[in-house]
């Protein structure tokens, strides 16, 4: 069994960006610049802008933060989305996720012009996505077959099974392991909560992929052996014995799932480091023109 391990990687491919921006800043070109923003005051979103942050200072980029607070309107934050989409400076920007309930996010993210989308979350990236274009890539299915490719792991005529389907994870996620490309060409099997006989799914998949927001729920009855387990799950567990008061869960039992693993990635410093640093290889690709000239 060896661990996949997302945090060594994620500094690894940081310091390649670092380096790429290094040598642009010697010859005189523009600096990447990504900007983020972020309404209201929920704890995890304020956590993973600064780590999004923190990153663009370390490889070099530049970044603008955008705070506003839950009482922002709608038409506020359109017309911030609307100057960052007209902004010659800025090359790809974020709106947080979640939005305060007064904010409709599907209007907002239709807003966000596709060109700048580093989320990869408009229509237009996921449709160019599905037929295999150019196209900014979801942060964390990204982060997914990065890892995938970065430890040689052969996905072509393999067995795969995804579960979750949301459009952030499941589903690009299971696009991306079937479509014509490397990693790729894999047998995806898309499973949700009204899977039926769900165990007899995960225990074929070759690679299995868990994106559930349900702590632990895979357990060692529900893999076979020699699996490579993919647990994107990161769940806040009471824990009174922790000194915040809780801990970090997958969606896998590790303790159970990776004896029988050929490869799994933990939780924490799996997918989540490579969640952010997919965010900002999206960024260079859209200050480089490569996905939209």
């Amino acid at each position: 069994m060896q661990i996949i391990d997302g945090k060594q990687l994620a500094t690894t491919i940081k310091e390649e960006i670092a380096r790429e921006v290094q040598q642009i800043k010697t010859q005189g070109g523009k600096i990447p610049h990504l900007a983020a923003v972020i309404i209201g005051d929920d704890p995890a979103s304020h956590v993973y802008v600064r780590n999004k942050v923190l990153s663009c200072e370390k490889v070099g980029f530049e970044s603008t933060l955008i705070k506003r607070g839950a009482e922002t309107s709608e038409e506020e934050l359109l017309q911030i989305v609307d100057q960052l989409n007209n902004d010659d400076n800025i090359d790809g920007f974020i709106v947080q996720l979640p939005l305060p309930k007064h904010i409709n996010e599907e209007k907002v993210t239709l807003a966000i012009d596709p060109r700048k989308d580093v989320d990869g979350f408009h229509p237009v990236n996921f449709g160019r996505m599905a037929q295999g274009l150019p196209c900014y890539l979801p942060a964390t299915p990204f982060g997914i077959i990065q890892m995938l490719d970065r430890y040689n792991i052969d996905v072509e005529g393999k067995e795969c099974v995804v579960l979750g389907r949301s459009n952030i994870v499941g589903t690009p996620a299971s696009i991306l392991l079937s479509r014509k490309a490397r990693p790729g060409n894999a047998t995806v099997t898309l499973c949700h909560s009204r899977t039926k006989n769900l165990p007899e799914h995960t225990r074929r998949a070759d690679i299995l992929v868990v994106a559930l927001g349900m702590p632990e729920f895979v357990t060692g009855n529900m893999v076979k052996e020699g699996a490579v387990v993919i647990d994107v799950g990161t769940n806040r567990v009471e824990d009174a014995t922790a000194k915040r008061g809780y801990r970090l869960k997958g969606d896998v039992k590790f303790d159970e799932v990776a004896p029988k693993c050929s490869y799994i990635t933990p939780v924490p410093g799996g997918v989540g480091p490579m969640t952010v640093t997919s965010l900002i290889m999206n960024t260079l690709r859209a200050a480089r023109k490569e996905v939209y000239a």
